[in-house]
């Protein structure tokens, strides 16, 4: 789920936190990208010409993740990007209630889907449940793994959420982001957020960045305030108290800096709290997640093993002889590109410390407005 309406408030509050670019202003960057979202991206996107199923071998066997890793990945290598890919472990506790909710929701879709499968349904609706019904599996996970192992891209098993661990990366200064579309890597602490790099291509989408610490700025809030902000709008770990949209949340912490000052005037008749409501663990989830080690841990690119990403895809997976060649072909040529470092590797990375000057003390009379705006990104943002 991410931080619900987090982006848009991001681009409405803090427009110059955002900026569109091409995939080639990110040459020479390296990023670590959450490998689940993308897998579950491929299992949407990739599919058969007219979209009436995913990709299959002649097992009957689901190729639409490999297939999307594989080509996807090679676009982002050509673009000069060193891709780190990180999968997630374990998920906390408190993610309980929302990977239940999921069940209940495509459980609805597998419903729906079957119910127009035989009353004759339209073939949108019947591909719209379709994808509602989809999950990366732990199998498929670990098929990808290998493909990217084969490639010579480094592949980090996180102890708990993939985008905790990117973030970790991130503040370490080993990659200079994460990419992935759920905002919540910014509560997360990641100093940049690169969304769109595992989209096709033939959609003509723009990378979307967000810098964290524009976005603070904007927002008139310090790390603590924007993680409490991300709570009350609603994340994985927490519901949402009712009444209480994004815009709302974000008035209400700028007037009384923390959720504690929030409950404390909050009319809890006119908006109930959920139940349970245990925001002080998620608060802690978010500030002190279970991560790998960032400051030792060092991302090594490899040479592409030809023979066994022959071996992989053409003897395993059935992938066709000749468009397995031709990616091992891309792959080889990349290799120049991803030698070469952007001028300010040689003088190390930039570190993101975020400015306790930014605070915003609660407001006499509790009226603050908060500055709007629109950037370029504002309107295609959704969450």
């Amino acid at each position: 789920m991410g931080i619900h309406g987090l982006s848009k408030l991001i681009a409405d509050n803090a427009p110059h936190a955002i900026k569109e670019g091409k995939i080639e202003n990110y040459f020479g960057r390296k990023i670590a990208i959450d490998a689940s979202m993308s897998i579950y991206q491929f299992l949407i996107q990739v599919r058969l010409q007219g979209g009436e199923g995913q990709l299959a071998n002649e097992n009957g066997d689901v190729t639409s993740h490999l297939s999307g890793m594989l080509y996807r990945t090679i676009r982002m290598m050509e673009a000069g990007i060193k891709p780190v890919f990180v999968f997630d472990g374990k998920p906390p506790t408190m993610k309980g209630g929302e990977l239940a909710k999921r069940k209940e929701r495509m459980k609805a879709a597998e419903s729906e889907l079957t119910r127009l499968q035989q009353e004759g349904g339209s073939a949108e609706d019947i591909e719209k449940q379709q994808k509602r019904t989809v999950r990366a599996t732990r199998e498929q996970s670990e098929e990808v793994k290998t493909l990217l192992k084969l490639m010579g891209i480094p592949v980090v098993d996180a102890p708990c959420e993939a985008e905790a661990s990117c973030a970790a990366l991130a503040k370490a200064g080993k990659v200079y982001g994460t990419g992935t579309e759920d905002a919540d890597a910014l509560t997360f602490g990641t100093p940049i957020l690169v969304r769109h790099l595992s989209i096709a291509e033939s959609r003509k989408m723009p990378i979307v960045e967000i810098n964290l610490e524009a976005a603070l700025e904007g927002l008139r809030l310090n790390m603590d305030q924007f993680i409490d902000l991300c709570i009350l709008c609603g994340c994985d770990y927490v519901d949402s108290i009712k009444g209480i949209g994004p815009i709302t949340a974000l008035k209400l912490i700028q007037e009384h800096g923390s959720i504690e000052g929030v409950l404390a005037k909050l009319d809890t008749k006119k908006h109930p709290l959920p139940e349970p409501f245990p925001f002080e663990e998620a608060r802690a989830l978010f500030k002190n997640p279970e991560v790998v080690d960032g400051p030792a841990l060092e991302p090594k690119w490899v040479d592409v093993d030809a023979d066994g990403l022959r071996k992989y895809l053409i003897d395993e997976k059935q992938f066709a002889e000749a468009r397995v060649n031709t990616a091992i072909e891309r792959l080889q040529k990349c290799k120049g590109k991803n030698t070469q470092n952007r001028l300010e590797s040689f003088f190390g990375p930039v570190v993101v410390k975020h400015s306790e000057k930014k605070v915003l003390p609660p407001a006499k009379g509790g009226k603050t407005k908060a500055k709007a705006g629109a950037g370029p990104a504002a309107k295609k943002l959704k969450k």
